[in-house]
């Protein structure tokens, strides 16, 4: 191998798990001790790109040079990581690195699987087909909604596990806003295909959700998963995922969220179950078999939504249970499963969301979140970015 450093902790991904986790770490133990492993030049604040679709804020804001967040004294290692060796406790990097840890972090993230629909690797950013997924596309649907003059404006949500998993409707609820203001609504048909069998899975933001949906008079085909885009004709083809029957939805714009999964480095390696993700016990984030490893974020097991706000919960049980197993200490820290989407349902309107394991709610304000508030908005657009770059990547929790 080309070299073969040692830390104590190397963290593989550098996105909002691993910075998060690596910032907390380095005021516990020495940050020389810890690595992240990370190909990206760029890290994004990602659920902005929602407002970014609709016209509300740059796109430029949402991102910062990977290098610049990286915490004091931490090691940055622009590479990525290809195979891991529980046993021989390395990593093996695509630059011919073999890089060795006492302990180890798995946090890449989700990737994109475009290429899971067919026709869609070829047309996304043109033909009417748009996302705001991907830093390079999402200036895309602000384009569309900005020249729409009407017809049909298709919003999909796959099969897959997904970032954030209420991201497709919030779209789906601003372009309603922007249509209007723009005077196309009423020549308009917005269209929601959506993978699942219901629009929210805890009952408490549902019935929010539904009644936002008959407002905007939203026509929402459930169990309808997007196969083909066929770019040139401007169509779609949905496949109901109970009867396998398939409809063919002429569109003016698609907006697609992509199938997802762990990265194919992930699924291939010795540390998944097999359903592809990382095998960690859901209280402790520890490694079902290997106990110097553990995991959050996207790509870990998690019976939870995958979102920044989950990981802001995961990240304090991850740097307290290794901290407890370096010391030999039983691992006490546990998560219960809390997360939050906080639903845009159009500009100025905002139903927080927040929930555990077991979609009980679990509120932060004294009172109803269930509610459309202006005060929530406020506080997506303005307050969480702050407390992202300036908070939670800083250790500061």
């Amino acid at each position: 191998m080309a070299n073969q450093p040692k830390y104590k902790v190397v963290i593989v991904g550098g996105g909002t798990a691993g910075i998060t986790v690596a910032a907390q770490l380095a005021k516990r133990i020495s940050a020389s001790d810890i690595a992240i492993i990370d190909p990206a030049s760029n890290h994004y604040y990602q659920p902005l790109w929602t407002l970014v679709g609709a016209g509300i804020v740059p796109k430029e804001v949402t991102r910062r040079s990977e290098a610049s967040l990286i915490p004091n004294g931490v090691q940055y290692i622009q590479d990525a990581v290809e195979s891991f060796e529980p046993e021989k406790q390395n990593v093996v990097t695509r630059k011919g690195s073999q890089i060795s840890y006492d302990y180890l972090v798995v946090c890449p993230g989700l990737q994109l699987d475009w290429n899971k629909v067919k026709g869609l690797q070829e047309s996304i950013g043109k033909n009417g087909v748009v996302s705001n997924y991907a830093y390079e596309y999402v200036e895309s649907t602000w384009q569309a909604l900005k020249h729409f003059k009407g017809g049909n404006a298709v919003f999909t949500q796959p099969n897959t596990p997904i970032k954030c998993g209420g991201a497709p409707q919030k779209i789906v609820y601003l372009a309603d806003d922007v249509l209007r203001e723009r005077g196309v609504r009423d020549k308009t048909n917005i269209m929601f295909f959506h993978a699942g069998k219901s629009i929210f899975g805890v009952e408490r933001y549902a019935k929010t959700l539904r009644q936002v949906i008959e407002r905007k008079k939203i026509d929402v085909h459930f169990q309808m998963n997007l196969v083909e885009i066929r770019g040139d004709q401007k169509e779609a083809v949905f496949e109901h995922l109970e009867t396998k029957e398939t409809q063919v939805v002429s569109y003016e714009m698609i907006h697609v969220t992509p199938p997802m999964s762990a990265p194919d480095f992930i699924k291939k390696s010795p540390l998944t179950n097999e359903a592809g993700w990382i095998e960690v016990d859901k209280f402790t984030l520890q490694h079902t078999r290997h106990e110097n490893i553990f995991a959050l974020g996207d790509a870990a097991g998690l019976p939870t939504s995958k979102t920044g706000a989950a990981i802001r919960k995961q990240a304090p049980v991850v740097v307290a249970n290794l901290l407890s197993l370096m010391q030999n200490k039983p691992l006490t820290a546990k998560y219960d499963g809390y997360t939050s989407c906080p639903l845009v349902t159009g500009k100025g309107k905002l139903v927080l969301a927040e929930f555990d394991y077991n979609n009980n709610p679990r509120e932060t304000f004294p009172f109803d979140q269930s509610k459309e508030r202006i005060s929530m908005y406020l506080l997506k657009k303005h307050m969480l970015p702050m407390f992202y770059w300036h908070g939670m990547l800083k250790g500061r929790m």
